[in-house]
């Protein structure tokens, strides 16, 4: 992959895509509060409720189908648009990572306030799952209930190239407003292509992305790549065999640093990338719905995080 390509990769927004970001993020006062959606169980409490976190140039409504399925099943789930995308005034602009952990912080303790007697899991797709592994880098007060990491955006460290950094790097300081998009590759987020026709009519979908998003976002995946080993179970980690936007090597080498006790593993041979609105996406979500209520995972490829390195290689040829 030549340097054009992978920055129109980085920027298509369709999962993901070191260097710093150019200037200071945006100026934020102190209560900046996110746009939000919920869905919640008709006809009772929820006995477990899902902080979801959404991926690059996406938004909350990322998870509008999980979030039915899940309180028609007795769970609520709580989403929020990151700042930087969906409704919010600063769309389209990278808020810096910190700031993204902040606001994840703060979302998980409104929800421990609320639910007081209740469960609560943290749910990351792709670039949501690497702002959770780098707040567990700061120790933050993330909960012990669990942690679910859907096709994790982990490709840093030593997994992306110093010539694909050095372009980046350049590319920042000269024109750091450049739009990017990721038209013309043939690179596939998910086989449900109705859904994803739908993401283009989007207008909350980011579809052209700045250049200095995306080295804030290769930042943001250099520090989850260096830092799962920090991640403490419980801990469901999903991955597709068809991702056509991590690489294998990424996902392989982030499971190589795993280091959580209570660590569950699951590669489905069908999947995609946006593993929670693929065409098998109920498989997902009857997986993840087992999985937090400790019955047995229907997927027969669920595995300890430890012996799963031959399996996914294996998958991914």
């Amino acid at each position: 992959m030549r340097a054009p390509r992978f920055l129109a990769l980085a920027a298509a927004g369709l999962g993901l895509l070191a260097c710093a970001p150019a200037g200071p993020p945006p100026h934020v006062e102190n209560g900046y509060e996110v746009p939000r959606r919920t869905w919640l169980p008709d006809d009772a409490p929820p006995r477990a409720v899902i902080l979801a976190v959404h991926g690059f140039n996406d938004y909350s409504n990322a998870f509008d189908a999980f979030g039915r399925f899940a309180a028609e099943h007795g769970v609520a789930v709580h989403a929020y648009d990151q700042r930087g995308f969906g409704a919010n005034a600063d769309a389209g602009r990278w808020p810096g990572v910190q700031a993204l952990v902040d606001d994840l912080v703060r979302e998980r303790q409104q929800l421990a306030a609320q639910y007081p007697d209740t469960p609560v899991y943290l749910l990351g797709e792709s670039m949501g799952a690497a702002v959770i592994i780098a707040a567990a880098a700061q120790d933050a007060p993330l909960g012990d209930d669990g942690i679910i990491l859907s096709a994790p955006a982990v490709w840093g460290g030593d997994q992306l190239n110093d010539f694909y950094r050095a372009t980046l790097w350049v590319m920042v300081r000269i024109a750091p407003g450049l739009e990017l998009t990721g038209r013309g590759l043939k690179v596939q987020a998910s086989d449900n292509i109705e859904m994803l026709r739908a993401l283009g009519a989007d207008p909350l979908f980011i579809k052209a992305t700045r250049v200095d998003a995306i080295a804030g976002l290769v930042e943001l995946m250099d520090i989850a790549a260096a830092s799962v080993d920090r991640l403490r179970g419980p801990l469901l980690v999903l991955g597709g065999a068809r991702d056509e936007i991590v690489p294998p090597g990424a996902h392989l080498a982030m499971l190589g640093r795993l280091r959580a006790e209570q660590c569950t593993e699951i590669v489905y041979p069908e999947g995609w990338h946006m593993l929670l609105r693929d065409l098998q996406r109920e498989v997902v979500w009857n997986d993840i719905l087992a999985w937090i209520d400790r019955r047995t995972i229907p997927s027969s490829g669920a595995k300890a995080c430890g012996g799963v390195l031959t399996s996914v290689a294996e998958a991914q040829r």
